[in-house]
């Protein structure tokens, strides 16, 4: 069975065709995930034998290597375009990320105990003379970015770490160049490359967890239910120089900490069907003069008859680490086609930073799978009482986002 957006996005007949790509640990926005994705069998809007035909040297290459070597890769290319009806800047964003990631099993076990090197490496660039989808939403006045991670920092290595499982891969650790949201209070709408944009509805906001760098985390199956992930990291993680991790982590000694505890109705079905409560705390950043903060967030969602997927998320810190304080979103999934994918959510946010109004997010997407591997998904948003505009009242977000896997 595939990992959580493996099922949201290739259902339940296509999940159950390819058990063995279900990666151990790490959420639907994981390397894991990504490659169990790309692997899936989709039913597109549009099939091009001759297109197919072309791709399929390239896949059964792709395959023979995962097969006979262990070696799984893969990588897309994403566009995002974004419009502010409102902005003190520019009202439009344009950016792309292209990212190559992979999975080298050094370690096979026919018990499930692997040991294997992830990595993902990501290039992100702003298009043309507009702003980028990461910082639309500052300019326009919303206290969340309308689209991460679309920035324009360049290469970035976001993955480089041994993953190692244990009793016939029930439990699992991770370490080395992590990213922690792939881990932290995730559930099977969260990934920003094929689930929503806002940062509402990703990485809970009152969670201050920081950019990827050194860490390690571990997590298993406590009972056929329960389950537990916990996990600490550099707080001043920076993917744009990773040796400068190894410097702030051992010089600085300031860290991130997580733990989390939940309930699924099964361990392969732990992020389609989840109920789970995360703590965490942040040490105070010297150099970078940000407070220590700590806080705990509750999420539950359920994958009903493999199509519907409700779900409802809350989260209260405190300290000025985290861009709210409190907040509580809610939504639904639904899964239109093999691949397609339509999503909608609300959410109310009080903003860390004393003074600034609440904010209200509103966003509806639709996942269309165009091609074998193409992806178009048009977006819309709207912030209500923008907490950086405290002089207007709405803010119409509309977007696009084209992604390309190979």
């Amino acid at each position: 069975m595939l990992l959580a957006l493996a099922r949201v996005c290739a259902g339940p007949a296509a999940a159950e065709e390819r058990p063995q790509a279900s990666p151990a640990f790490g959420g639907p926005g994981s390397t894991g995930a990504d490659l169990a994705v790309d692997a899936a069998p989709k039913e597109p809007f549009f099939r091009f034998d001759l297109t197919d035909r072309l791709f399929a040297p390239y896949l059964e290459a792709k395959k023979r290597l995962s097969d006979g070597h262990g070696f799984a890769f893969g990588g897309d290319y994403s566009v995002v375009y974004q419009h502010a009806s409102k902005t003190n800047g520019r009202s439009n964003a344009l950016a792309g990320m292209l990212r190559l990631y992979g999975s080298w099993t050094l370690l096979p076990d026919e018990a499930g105990d692997t040991g294997s090197l992830i990595y993902k490496l990501q290039h992100n660039t702003r298009l043309g003379n507009a702003t980028t989808p990461f910082d639309l939403g500052f300019e326009a006045g919303s206290i969340l970015p309308t689209k991460a991670p679309w920035g324009d920092q360049g290469w970035l290595l976001t993955n480089l770490f041994w993953q190692q499982r244990f009793l016939e891969g029930r439990f699992t650790v991770v370490a080395g160049q992590v990213d922690v949201t792939d881990y932290v209070d995730v559930y099977g709408l969260v990934s920003p490359w094929s689930g929503f944009s806002n940062l509402a509805y990703l990485t809970n906001p009152t969670i201050a967890a920081p950019n990827q760098g050194l860490g390690m985390a571990v997590g298993g199956a406590l009972t056929d239910n329960l389950y537990f992930v916990a996990g600490i990291a550099d707080a001043n993680g920076n993917p744009e120089d990773p040796e400068d991790g190894f410097n702030s982590l051992f010089d600085e000694g300031e860290t991130f900490q997580h733990l989390e505890i939940g309930w699924s109705s099964s361990w392969d079905r732990r992020y389609l069907d989840n109920i789970h409560v995360t703590a965490w705390h942040a040490d105070e950043r010297g150099d970078a003069g940000v407070p220590d903060s700590w806080g705990v967030s509750a999420s539950a969602a359920w994958f009903v008859e493999d199509r519907w997927m409700p779900f409802l998320r809350a989260g209260w810190s405190d300290g000025e680490a985290p861009l709210l304080n409190a907040s509580v979103s809610f939504g639904l999934g639904y899964l239109a086609r093999s691949h397609d994918l339509l999503a909608i959510g609300l959410s109310w946010g009080e903003p860390s930073v004393g003074g600034l109004d609440d904010q209200y997010t509103f966003e509806l997407f639709y996942r269309l799978q165009l091609t074998e591997h193409l992806a178009v998904t048009p977006d819309l948003q709207l912030i209500v009482d923008p907490a950086l505009a405290p002089g207007e009242s709405t803010v119409w977000v509309p977007g696009l986002r084209v992604r390309l896997t190979f």
